[in-house]
């Protein structure tokens, strides 16, 4: 069996996606990237799954949580036929079409594919740091993204850990709503650019501690972040840092390993797209954080989870019905 549609991943992106292809009758299979034939869960729903209270998503005037928000999408797209397989995609071919896509040693064939696999914030890797994720509170723990979480921390003193632009980005637009904020950052040296140094050195708000790393966060007993043990690295020595939140901000890895040599990337491991959602392949599509390294708002990944969709139907109903796949090398 071809399917028309295969949508890798799930997340805003790929249920909006799959939601605007359901309805427009494409039938697709949307392989979700979850629990399946024993594995752990891998990330059925994106990094929302891990995100407590989301107040930035239109239509829920008084917030949602993020793991609900993606039950409601998952729910939906069910309502309207699409197939899911909870399982991770472990291999694909896009050397021609049909396209291959293998979920362990089940092969899966389709004319076109839509790719949601998102990006992954990179973590300090510390054993407190998920019970933390899981306090329950929006502004409870830890949090990989400021634009998300930042209204949690009026008046409050928070950590931002990192040295990139990121973390200077991230450190900037906090100071709109903490009390104070301290960049944590290993070295004495910056890696961001000069103008994101410059903003960062210049505002009243933030004080950096150089050569520092993050040992413990407090308390994950608690469910809440009371502050950090910071061991200096060139020193060896211990202190304590009284903080009410702390920021993550040493980057994300967009989940691409699957495409690495058949898809073009950037030079940071994103998908490179034109017309918004177009990849270097034809039929192949990318929405969302896969593609994204700028916003990473789960209502951008829907607007491009729609946008995929739509350019996908577009491609299938020019092509008709015809066994004869072309594949323009430009288009």
């Amino acid at each position: 069996m071809i399917h028309k549609l295969i949508i890798i991943g799930s997340g805003p992106a790929g249920y909006t996606a799959a939601l605007y292809a359901a309805r427009a009758n494409l039938k697709p299979l949307m392989i979700d990237g979850g629990v399946g034939k024993g594995q752990e869960m891998l990330g059925a729903g994106g990094q929302l799954t891990i995100t407590t209270e989301v107040e930035n998503y239109p239509g829920f005037e008084h917030g949602i949580q993020g793991p609900e928000l993606m039950r409601t999408m998952r729910k939906q797209v069910l309502r309207f036929g699409t197939e899911i397989v909870e399982d991770i995609v472990t291999k694909v071919d896009l050397s021609e079409r049909p396209f291959k896509v293998w979920v362990g040693d089940d092969l899966y064939h389709a004319r076109v594919i839509i790719v949601a696999t998102g990006a992954s914030a990179k973590w300090i890797g510390l054993p407190e740091e998920r019970p933390v994720w899981e306090g329950g509170l929006g502004g409870a723990g830890i949090s990989a993204c400021a634009t998300c979480d930042g209204f949690f921390f009026k008046g409050k003193e928070i950590g931002v850990v990192g040295g990139g632009d990121t973390a200077m980005e991230e450190a900037v637009y906090l100071t709109n709503h903490a009390s104070k904020v301290y960049l944590i950052h290993r070295r004495d040296t910056l890696r961001a650019s000069k103008i994101m140094q410059e903003r960062a050195f210049k505002n009243p708000k933030i004080e950096f501690i150089w050569n520092a790393a993050v040992e413990r966060v407090h308390d994950p007993a608690d469910k809440r972040v009371s502050g950090v043990t910071l061991r200096d690295t060139v020193t060896g020595l211990a202190r304590e840092l009284p903080l009410q939140g702390l920021f993550v901000a040493i980057g994300h890895k967009p989940n691409t390993d699957l495409f690495t040599g058949q898809l073009n990337l950037d030079e940071n491991g994103y998908l490179l797209t034109n017309h918004n959602v177009r990849t270097s392949r034809y039929g192949v599509f990318a929405c969302g954080d896969v593609q994204d390294h700028e916003y990473r708002q789960a209502i951008t990944a829907a607007g491009s989870g729609c946008m995929a969709a739509i350019q996908a139907e577009r491609l299938l109903e020019a092509e008709g019905d015809t066994d004869i796949l072309e594949t323009p090398t430009h288009w």
